[in-house]
């Protein structure tokens, strides 16, 4: 008979605590069955990431979100039936073998499916952390969290507009106040190594993309609750549209999925003193470039703040936002939109 493993909890987020009681069922059992509850009451990050946390680390594992599990907790012998016969009813086409925890609730839910009481790391010895030290500060448990949780924590803010309206002022100004890192534009790097009579190819319009990503996915692994970035793929997409009248599929793709990448977006304004430097196409441009980014935000139907006026009045802005933005609780009722 197949020994099938089971453990369920919150996993918010997950962390190596949980990690290691999985692998220890993994190293075990010959199936393994992950029973993962919704508990708004807990943690605003949604079921579905944290349920996809999982699949993604242990593809091999059966993961069942329990969108309508009960979320009570204690020894009370009616919480305890609750669970009980929650998992029994969700479970019951499972001869479940063995379950994994290290919780009070192993021995109860064991002896409801007639199963091993297989518990792990109990005293907290191999890894020495728990799921509500790690909510109150996850930046500050960073090394128990594997990098792919770590990134969905992490708020990525970026600066869009045209050429000389501040972008890369105001990333590198929050980022110090903030503690955190920031990202600079790939595309100025890129642009001042390969340019030729001030023009890229569509094939180089792609690299700064993707290069672009790269290191913004790297820097992820190093923000402190923040990632400031100077522009996104969106820039390098009109930028193609202003090269070339076109734009290579992938970038377009790249476009694409960078409405939904960035958790704030701001527009940096025209508004201030145009630095005309060798890489830049003058002020005309400038406003026409600005015009058009807005029209694609809108159309592709992406919130945005504008910044306008000196750097001090936009910093002020932005931390006044960043002050009541909660990642993964957003009451966009408390901010005025474009």
């Amino acid at each position: 008979m197949d020994k099938i493993g089971l453990t369920l909890g919150k996993f918010a987020p997950l962390h190596q605590g949980h990690q290691f009681l999985i692998e220890t069922a993994l190293g075990e059992m010959d199936r393994v069955i992950v029973v993962i509850y919704d508990s708004p009451d807990v943690t605003d990050i949604p079921l579905t990431i944290r349920a996809n946390w999982l699949r993604e680390i242990y593809p091999t594992i059966e993961v069942i979100e329990a969108w309508d599990g009960p979320t009570e907790v204690s020894d009370r012998p009616e919480v305890k039936r609750n669970h009980e016969d929650y998992l029994l009813e969700r479970l019951k086409s499972q001869k479940i073998t063995h379950f994994y925890s290290s919780e009070f609730y192993g021995q109860h839910i064991s002896e409801a499916f007639k199963a091993v009481n297989r518990l792990v790391d109990c005293d907290r010895q191999k890894v020495p952390i728990s799921g509500s030290e790690i909510r109150k500060n996850p930046f500050q448990y960073r090394q128990y969290l594997q990098d792919l949780v770590y990134r969905d924590l992490i708020t990525n803010v970026v600066f869009l507009g045209a050429p000389a309206t501040g972008k890369t002022t105001i990333a590198c100004r929050l980022a110090k106040d903030y503690n955190t890192v920031w990202m600079p534009e790939y595309g100025r790097e890129y642009w001042e190594k390969y340019q030729v009579n001030r023009r890229l190819s569509g094939e180089q319009l792609l690299e700064i993309a993707e290069g672009h990503l790269e290191r913004e996915e790297a820097l992820l692994q190093q923000a402190n609750q923040y990632l400031f970035t100077d522009t996104n793929a969106i820039t390098t997409y009109h930028f193609s549209l202003y090269y070339h009248n076109s734009a290579d599929y992938k970038l377009i793709e790249l476009a694409r999925q960078a409405a939904s990448r960035y958790d704030l977006v701001f527009v940096c304004g025209s508004d201030i003193p145009y630095d005309d430097t060798c890489d830049r196409s003058g002020s005309t441009n400038r406003n026409i470039f600005q015009k058009q980014l807005i029209s694609q935000l809108i159309m592709r139907k992406i919130p945005f703040f504008e910044l306008s006026g000196n750097l001090e009045i936009r910093m002020q802005r932005v931390k006044m936002i960043l002050s009541k933005y909660q990642k993964y609780n957003n009451h966009l009722s408390l901010f005025p939109i474009y």
